[in-house]
C-alpha cells in the first residue's frame, strides 16, 4: 500500500524504565495484526528487545522502529530506552518522531523518566502525549496520577480518555470526546464498543469539558464559537486538538493496559483521529550549505530531498546501515545523492524499512517516512544527505559528555588489533561512546554514560566481534611538586683514560605557583657556557616526567641555574644533561616533595528531596561544596570541587542516592596538594 505523507505517524515511544514502553509497541504490532503472536519481554521474545544483551538483562538498550499500519496510515512506532545509561539512543530517537508518547506507570507520582523525556521533547519542540500504563495492576490511580501530572505541568495536560474499573477490574477506557467505552472481553479477547457506564456519565463530561476548554483557548474563532454556543462539535474539538497538540499548548492523557492490550484500539483511533502527520509539525530547521544562512524547509514531496541521518547500525555480516528520516522530497533506490556535512557524493543502493531486525525491502521513502539504506561509504550519524540540486544542512543532533570511564585491555594481548577495530564499529553505532588513549599510563580508556553501559560495550565487542575486553578502573593522573627553595650542586666527572666526560651545575629549585615549568638562565662570566645552557634544561625536562616519591610527573616548579664549571675538552651537552639530572633528584628532595591530585568540578541536578544525601556524600568524598542554584520548580543545581580519585564511579552512586533521578556533569578544575597523610600513603602504595 502506498501512503502520502499526511498519511504518516512517527510515535516516539519514551518513558521512565520499566514502564511499559515495549510492551505497548507489542500491543499495538499484535493488535495491527502486523506480527501473529504478542511478544514478552520475560521470554526474550519481543521484536524491539532482539539483541542479546537486550534479552539477558530485559531492558531495551537501541531504538529500535516498527511501523505498522492502521486503516489507511502508516504508523512507526520508535520504541526508545527508558534507562539513562542509553540517553544517546533517545536523542537519536527523537530525531525521527513528530510526537512522543510519553509512557508511565500509574503509580500517582512522576518519575525521573518521566521528568527526562518531558525535558528531552521540549527541547527539541515535539507534541507530547502522555500514556497512563499499567492500570490493571494492584495500588494503580489513574486520578491520582493525572492530578500529578497537571500539578506538574499544568492547565495544557488534559484527559481525552478515562478508564472503566481498576487493579482486577480494569476492563476498557472511554473516549471522552466520542462518549465511546471500548470494553475488553476476557473470554473472547476482543474489544467491544459499549454504552458508557452509568457511575461514570459525569466524569466523562467533566473530562469532555476540560478537553473543550483546552482546545477553545488555542484558536481565537473556536473561543468565539465555545462562548457563544457553549460547547464544540466533535469535528471542532478534534481539529483543535491536533492543532493545539502539533504546537504544544496541549498535553492529552491516554490511559490503558499494554500488558493485557485493553485500550490498544482506542490509542490507534486517536493516532489516525488527531495525531499531527509530518506536514502538521514544526517547520524543519536547516541551513543553506553554501552560504550558511539560516532557513526552513517544508515536509513536502514536491520538495527537493533532504534526509537526516539519526542513527548507524553496523553488522558484522551485512556491514553499515544508516538509518533516516526524509525531511523533504522523495529518496529513490540506486540514486545519486549529496552528503554536506562531509561534502561528498553518495551512491544509493538498496533501500529498506527495518521493523526490529527485519529488513523490509523498498523502491522508495517518501518525506516524512523513515528508511534506511546500506553501505553509504561516508555518511555517519548526524549527517545531512540532500539533492545536489539544493544543498542544505540539517540541524546537528548534540549528544551529551561521557560522565563513566573505565581502562580497557584485550584479555588476549594477541586480540589488541580486533579490540580497536570492535570499539571504533561501536562508536560509529553510538556517539555517546568516546575511545582514548592514555599514553602516560599506557591505558585505552573508554568513557560511557554509566557502568551499565560501559558493560555493555564490552559484551558487544565479544557478542559481534568475537573479542573479549577486560575493564578495570582507570590509573588517576596524580602529580608531584615542591612545597620549598633548594639550592643544590649536580657534577658529572668521569674520566677512565682518553676522553672524559665533566658538567657541573648549580641550580635553585622553587615553587612556581602557576603550576607551570619555568627555566631560568642566571649565568653570568660565562662560567657555563652557553651551547651547554639548553642541555642543562633538556636533562631537567626529561626527569621531570618522574618524580622523586611515586615516580609520577612533576609539575609547577622553576629552576634556575646561577653557577656551574665546564672543561675545555672533556664537556659536553649529555655532560651538561646528565649534571641537570643529578641536581634535579637532589634539589627536588631537599625542596618538600608533595604529591597532587586532580581536583574536578562537580555540578549535580536532582529534586530537593536528595540534596541532603547527595551533600553527605559529596562531603564524605572529600568534596567542597561551592554552592546551589535553583535549576526549575523542584530541582536544584549543587556545584562542587571533589578529588577525580574519589568520583570514578559517580554516575553509580549519584543513581543509588536518588533512585534514578538525578545527573551530573565533570570537568577538570585543578591540582590540588593531597593533605591528608592515610590518602597518600595510599597512593605511594599503589604505585
Amino acid at each position: 500500500m502506498n501512503y502520502s505523507t499526511t498519511n504518516l505517524r512517527n510515535i516516539g515511544i519514551i518513558g521512565h524504565s520499566g514502564s511499559g514502553k515495549t510492551s505497548l509497541v507489542e500491543a499495538i504490532l499484535y493488535s495491527t495484526n502486523t506480527v501473529d503472536r504478542l511478544g514478552n519481554i520475560e521470554e526474550g521474545n519481543t521484536v524491539s528487545d532482539y539483541d542479546t544483551e537486550e534479552k539477558k538483562r530485559k531492558i531495551s538498550i537501541s531504538t529500535t522502529i516498527q511501523p505498522c499500519k492502521w486503516k489507511d496510515t502508516k504508523i512507526n512506532l520508535i520504541d526508545m530506552p527508558g534507562y539513562f545509561d542509553f540517553v544517546g539512543e533517545k536523542i537519536q530517537g527523537l530525531k525521527a518522531a513528530d510526537i512522543a508518547f510519553i509512557v508511565l506507570s500509574a503509580t500517582g507520582s512522576i518519575h525521573v523518566g518521566t521528568e527526562k523525556s518531558w525535558s528531552y521533547t521540549t527541547k527539541e519542540k515535539i507534541p507530547k502525549v502522555f500514556y497512563i500504563n499499567k492500570l490493571d495492576k494492584e495500588n494503580m490511580d489513574f486520578e491520582g496520577t493525572l492530578n500529578k501530572l497537571k500539578e506538574r505541568y499544568g492547565v495544557s495536560v488534559v484527559p481525552v480518555q478515562y478508564p472503566i474499573g481498576k487493579e482486577q477490574n480494569f476492563k476498557g477506557v472511554i473516549n471522552v470526546i466520542s462518549n465511546k467505552a471500548i470494553v475488553f472481553n476476557e473470554k473472547t479477547h476482543k474489544v467491544e464498543t459499549k454504552e458508557v457506564p452509568n457511575e461514570l456519565l459525569d466524569k466523562v463530561k467533566e473530562c469532555k469539558n476540560i478537553v473543550v476548554e483546552a482546545v477553545a483557548e488555542t484558536d481565537e474563532k473556536l473561543l468565539e464559537k465555545y462562548f457563544s454556543e457553549g460547547t464544540l462539535s466533535e469535528k471542532d474539538i478534534y481539529e483543535g486538538l491536533m492543532a493545539g497538540t502539533a504546537k504544544g499548548e496541549i498535553v492529552p492523557v491516554m490511559c490503558g493496559s499494554a500488558i493485557k492490550g485493553i485500550g490498544i484500539e482506542t490509542i490507534l483511533e486517536d493516532i489516525v483521529q488527531w495525531f499531527p502527520s509530518p506536514v502538521e509539525t514544526k517547520k524543519i530547521e536547516a541551513s543553506d550549505g553554501i552560504n550558511r544562512n539560516n532557513i526552513e524547509i517544508s515536509c513536502n514531496e514536491k520538495e527537493p530531498f533532504s534526509a537526516l541521518v539519526f542513527k548507524t547500525i553496523i553488522d558484522p555480516f551485512i556491514g553499515r546501515l544508516s538509518l533516516f528520516k526524509v525531511m523533504s522530497g522523495v529518496l529513490s533506490e540506486e540514486s545519486s545523492i549529496y552528503n554536506s556535512t562531509k561534502d561528498k557524493k553518495e551512491k544509493v543502493g538498496k533501500l529498506y524499512f527495518l521493523r526490529g531486525k527485519q529488513q523490509i525491502q523498498t523502491d522508495r521513502v517518501i518525506s516524512g517516512d523513515i528508511g534506511a539504506a546500506s553501505k553509504l561509504q561516508y555518511t555517519s550519524t548526524g549527517d545531512t544527505l540532500c539533492d545536489l540540486k539544493r544543498k542544505i544542512i540539517l540541524k546537528k543532533i548534540d549528544f551529551p559528555k561521557a560522565n563513566m570511564t573505565m581502562a580497557a585491555l584485550p584479555k588476549s594481548k594477541n586480540d589488541e588489533d580486533k579490540m580497536f577495530y570492535a570499539l571504533d564499529k561501536l562508536v560509529e553505532e553510538d556517539p555517546t561512546i568516546y575511545i582514548s588513549r592514555d599514553l602516560e599510563n599506557a591505558e585505552t580508556l573508554i568513557s560511557g554514560m554509566g557502568d551499565i553501559h560501559l558493560e555493555v560495550i564490552a559484551n558487544r565487542v565479544k557478542n559481534k566481534f568475537g573479542t573479549e575486553i577486560v575493564l578495570d578502573l582507570p590509573k588517576i593522573p596524580y602529580r608531584e611538586t615542591i612545597k620549598s627553595i633548594s639550592k643544590v650542586q649536580g657534577k658529572h666527572k668521569k674520566q677512565s683514560g682518553g676522553h672524559g666526560q665533566y658538567g657541573d651545575v648549580f641550580i635553585k629549585f622553587e615553587p612556581n605557583k602557576n603550576g607551570e615549568f619555568e627555566f631560568v638562565n642566571n649565568i653570568v662570566g660565562g662560567v657555563v657556557p652557553k651551547q651547554y645552557i639548553p642541555a642543562v634544561e633538556e636533562g631537567i625536562l626529561e626527569c621531570m616526567k618522574k618524580g622523586v616519591l611515586a615516580q609520577y610527573p612533576v609539575i609547577g616548579i622553576k629552576a634556575t641555574i646561577y653557577d656551574g664549571s665546564y672543561h675545555s675538552v672533556d664537556s659536553s651537552e649529555m655532560a651538561f644533561k646528565i649534571a641537570a639530572s643529578i641536581a634535579f633528584k637532589k634539589g627536588i628532595k631537599e625542596a618538600k616533595p608533595t604529591l597532587l591530585e586532580p581536583i574536578m568540578r562537580l555540578e549535580v541536578i536532582s529534586s530537593e528531596e536528595y540534596m541532603g544525601d547527595i551533600i553527605g556524600d559529596i562531603n564524605r568524598k572529600r568534596g567542597k561544596i561551592l554552592g546551589m542554584e535553583q535549576e526549575s520548580n523542584n530541582l536544584e543545581k549543587i556545584i562542587a570541587e571533589v578529588p577525580q580519585a574519589e568520583i570514578i564511579s559517580y554516575a553509580t552512586d549519584l543513581r543509588s542516592i536518588t533512585q534514578g533521578m538525578g545527573e551530573f556533569s565533570l570537568s577538570f578544575e585543578r591540582y590540588d596538594e593531597i593533605l591528608d597523610p592515610i590518602e597518600v600513603e595510599k597512593v605511594l602504595s599503589s604505585k
